[in-house]
């Protein structure tokens, strides 16, 4: 009975150094802890897809995006810029009209409708809190809905 005592202590004990040898910690996972600053972090980047082609025949401009460096959220303001990891939205305005809109929503996809058949062109901005673009990250979209039969 010692024996076997033992042998499942010594075989417990081999599995905890193992398990603990392979785990990893919660930074290791998840990254930093946001009670904490992130010195040096890496430039803000937005990518965004062309528009998706079905619906551009219905005059509907649904392209996909996503950011890197930075969440969209909707905070806003002085305060905000402070804010580590950074954070920020989106401003798109349409065939270079003077108005725009923001988009704190972080849903990954801008969908505007309504285009009639021609040529127009999609403006996305990642800014910060502030709604100054972060250099380099404005990406004009340029498109053509076709004629409809």
């Amino acid at each position: 009975m010692t024996l076997l005592i033992t042998t499942l202590a010594a075989v417990a004990t081999g599995a905890v150094l193992a398990t603990s040898a392979f785990a990893q910690s919660a930074r290791d996972v998840r990254g930093a802890s946001p009670f904490e600053t992130i010195e040096n972090e890496p430039a803000p980047k937005l990518v965004v897809d062309p528009p998706l082609p079905g619906p551009l025949a219905q005059g509907l401009f649904q392209a996909q995006y996503r950011t890197e460096n930075v969440h969209i959220v909707p905070v806003f303001g002085e305060g905000a810029l402070k804010a580590s990891p950074r954070i920020g939205h989106l401003h798109i305005s349409v065939n270079d009209h003077e108005f725009l809109w923001a988009d704190a929503g972080n849903n990954n996809t801008v969908d505007i409708a309504g285009f009639p058949p021609g040529d127009h062109k999609v403006k996305i901005e990642l800014v910060d809190a502030n709604h100054n673009v972060f250099a380099g990250q404005s990406v004009t979209v340029p498109f053509t809905v076709p004629p409809k039969n």
